[in-house]
């Protein structure tokens, strides 16, 4: 009998960069025995103890770029009175600090108002959820899109000190469904809950930071077409800005092809990369092509991926050009399974471009990437709560959405210039590594505030 070889165990995830059981920490020798937790006595009397410690870190950061004062400048006019208790600038910080330590709606504020820590930042007093509801309400138009402005600055910051040759810009849609009857809110394709009134947000991302460029909040029952041209002209218009000289491929699902749609890319001067409408003459089409080219070939030597160029356009395309690239596969384990060919088991996806020097291979292989939104907005939905709303007001829940994607960016800036190595962490674990953690906040004879973090902290190695 073949005794069976023993594997060595995988290293932990993420126990390198945490410092987590040191590879030359000896083997323990004697049994590990739990203790009675009723044998642990508690005492409620410590007040200066802190769960999000390294929120000093992240709030150092983005006094290194401004962000107070460009808060200031731009929606101090929203409460202009000198007179107010909370400025408006204090407001929009303090929900920046509440989405980084994880509170997703405005209610997590009476939690957070019980951290010393958070109220200290906060300015020694966390307001009324009341308070803060109200000022989200007084977002109006310009306020907006002044935060969306905002928003896309600091997404396209990474790129100021590389900038590529070429920029990926990749346009979704998700849906918010909701449970109340908030402004906005109609039934529309909910592919979890149907029938359900959400809201449609539109967001746009550069996939060569991973951050958010763009993004538009939509009542439920509005879908991806001729309507979002100009959104999609102007985020191609701010990648234009912060990397002139790149060519830029936007990349978006079958939803965004439309003529419109197509003919504002191509008359930008960037490249569309989408899949087309499988209509009955595009499969016909595909099915009477007879030259493939083999690019991969099974164990057996049999071909197992090829790709083609269809010749086939559309009459409403006019004088628009683009190329129909069909790639067939043998073993295909995502995305729908089309099948055009009775006596062969390839299954075919299609893609649709204005490039016309890339070989129809790097083509597919250049749009697959753009699943990456896919995970980046289910980060966002789980990591920041941007699935969740807060009020009954359209432009205050706009306003709510705008600061969490702001929030994000401003993580991912200080994330990519001080933990390169986390760079690829999604939100909960660099919400626990950099934010989440405990701390004593003290006060020095100097009266200076001094806090105490654990020795093997990020922060901590950050700050020696």
């Amino acid at each position: 009998m073949t005794q069976r070889k023993r594997t060595p165990s995988t290293l932990k995830v993420r126990q390198r960069t945490r410092r987590i059981k040191s590879k030359s920490t000896p083997l323990r020798r004697t049994r590990v025995r739990r203790p009675d937790p009723r044998a642990v006595h508690l005492r409620a009397t410590e007040t200066t103890l802190t769960g999000v410690a390294r929120l000093v870190g992240f709030g150092v950061f983005l006094r290194e770029l401004d962000v107070d004062a460009e808060l200031r400048r731009t929606f101090g006019r929203l409460k202009p009175d000198s007179r107010v208790l909370y400025s408006m600038t204090a407001q929009m910080r303090l929900l920046l600090d509440a989405a980084a330590a994880g509170e997703a709606r405005v209610f997590g504020l009476e939690a957070l108002a019980n951290d010393p820590l958070f109220v200290h930042l906060a300015g020694g007093v966390v307001p009324s959820i009341d308070t803060v509801y109200r000022d989200l309400c007084r977002f109006d138009d310009k306020a907006l899109a002044a935060l969306d402005t905002m928003l896309a600055d600091h997404g396209f910051a990474p790129l100021a000190q590389a900038p590529p040759e070429i920029v990926h810009l990749d346009v979704d849609t998700t849906v918010e469904p909701l449970f109340g009857s908030q402004q906005g809110a109609r039934p529309g394709p909910n592919p979890r809950y149907h029938g359900r009134p959400s809201y449609h947000p539109l967001l746009a991302r550069v996939a060569e930071t991973n951050t958010v460029i763009g993004a538009l909040l939509r009542p439920g029952d509005t879908g991806f077409g001729n309507d979002d041209v100009p959104f999609v002209e102007r985020c191609i218009d701010r990648v234009r800005a912060a990397a002139p000289e790149a060519a830029v491929y936007v990349r978006f699902d079958a939803a965004g092809d439309c003529t419109q749609m197509l003919r504002a890319i191509a008359d930008k001067g960037a490249f569309f990369l989408t899949k087309p409408r499988l209509t009955r003459d595009l499969a016909g089409a595909i099915s009477l092509v007879t030259r493939w080219k083999t690019v991969d070939w099974d164990a057996d030597g049999r071909p197992r991926r090829q790709v083609a160029e269809v010749p086939f356009r559309r009459r409403e395309w006019g004088d628009l050009q683009a190329r129909v690239i069909a790639v067939r596969t043998l073993d295909r384990t995502y995305a729908k399974h089309i099948y055009l060919w009775d006596e062969l088991d390839y299954t075919v996806q299609v893609y649709l471009t204005n490039e016309r020097v890339e070989a129809p291979e790097d083509v597919a292989a250049r749009y697959d990437p753009r699943a990456g939104i896919e995970g980046l907005i289910r980060d966002l939905k789980h990591g920041w709560g941007c699935g969740q709303v807060p009020s009954h007001i359209f432009a205050a829940n706009h306003a709510m959405l705008l600061l969490k994607l702001l929030a994000h960016n401003l993580m991912r800036r200080y994330v990519l210039r001080r933990f390169p190595e986390l760079s690829r962490w999604t939100a909960p674990w660099l919400r626990r590594e950099l934010i989440l953690v405990p701390g004593r906040l003290l006060r020095s004879p100097g009266r200076e505030r001094i806090l105490r973090i654990p020795e093997l902290s990020l922060l901590a190695r950050w700050l020696n």
